[in-house]
C-alpha cells in the first residue's frame, strides 16, 4: 500500500518541527492541506477513505490519518481510489520489487521530492537495491560500477523525464531486457510516482522526521 510508506509515528518531533514550518503548512499534515479525518466524512467519501486509507501497511485499522500522497488524494475520492488500485498493481509487476523501488527513486529525484524519496530510499534498501544505484540516482551520477539492469532503468528514466524521448536503441535494449510488458510497467511505475510527486509539490509536503539528503543537481 502506498501508505507505507507514508505513515510514520511523528508525534515526538511535532512541536520542534512546527516552529520550522512555513506559515501555510499545517502542523499535523506537514502540508498545505489539513488532514482529512474519517469522522468528518460520509457517503462515498467515507467509503473511499476506508478503502484507501482505513488500514495501515500491516492491514490493521489505522489509528491516525495517513500523510503524504494518500492524505492529498483523499480530497478527491474519484482520484484517490483508482490511484490506489493502480499503485497496488504496480507493486507486483513482472519487473520485481527492486526495479519498482528504483523507478520510484528516479521519479522522486527528477522532481526533487524529498518526502517521496525518504520513504522509498528505505524501501529500496529493504528490496536490496545496490547502494551505488541509490547514490547514482540521488547525485545524478553516471553508471560506472552499477549493476547492468539498474543502469539501464536509470538511463530509461532519465530519457523519459529529462529528454522526453527514448532513442530506438535504448527502447530496444529495455524491451530485450524486460520484455514489452516489463518496459511498459517500468514506465507506468515512474508515471505513477511522477503523479504523486507533482501532488506533493503542489501542497509543499514536508517530511516530519527529517528528509534524506537530496542535494540540488544540474540537469
Amino acid at each position: 500500500m502506498r501508505t507505507f510508506l507514508y505513515t510514520i509515528a511523528f508525534a515526538a518531533t511535532l512541536a520542534a518541527q512546527t516552529e520550522k514550518l512555513p506559515g501555510d503548512i499545517d502542523p499535523q499534515s506537514f502540508s498545505r492541506l489539513p488532514l482529512a479525518h474519517r469522522e468528518q466524512l460520509s457517503g462515498e467519501a467515507l467509503r473511499v477513505y476506508d478503502a484507501v486509507a482505513g488500514k495501515d501497511a500491516n492491514g490493521k485499522e489505522r489509528a491516525t490519518p495517513p500523510l503524504g500522497p494518500v492524505a492529498t488524494s483523499i480530497y478527491s475520492p474519484g482520484v484517490a481510489e483508482p490511484m490506489n488500485k493502480l499503485n497496488q498493481y504496480l507493486r507486483n509487476t513482472v519487473v520485481g520489487p527492486a526495479m519498482f523501488q528504483i523507478c520510484t527513486l528516479i521519479a522522486a529525484r527528477e522532481f526533487d521530492e524529498k518526502y517521496e524519496w525518504t520513504a522509498h530510499e528505505a524501501g529500496a534498501r529493504r528490496a536490496n537495491v545496490d547502494p551505488k544505484t541509490i547514490d547514482a540516482i540521488r547525485y545524478s551520477r553516471g553508471f560506472d560500477g552499477l549493476p547492468e539492469k539498474d543502469a539501464l532503468v536509470i538511463r530509461f528514466g532519465r530519457a523519459l523525464l529529462r529528454e522526453h524521448q527514448v532513442s530506438p536503441e535504448l527502447y530496444a535494449k529495455v524491451v530485450e531486457t524486460f520484455g514489452q510488458q516489463g518496459m511498459f510497467e517500468l514506465t507506468a511505475i515512474m508515471g505513477d510516482y511522477v503523479m504523486a510527486a507533482i501532488m506533493l509539490r503542489a501542497v509543499d509536503q514536508h517530511v516530519p522526521n527529517g528528509a534524506s539528503e537530496l542535494p540540488a543537481i544540474k540537469r
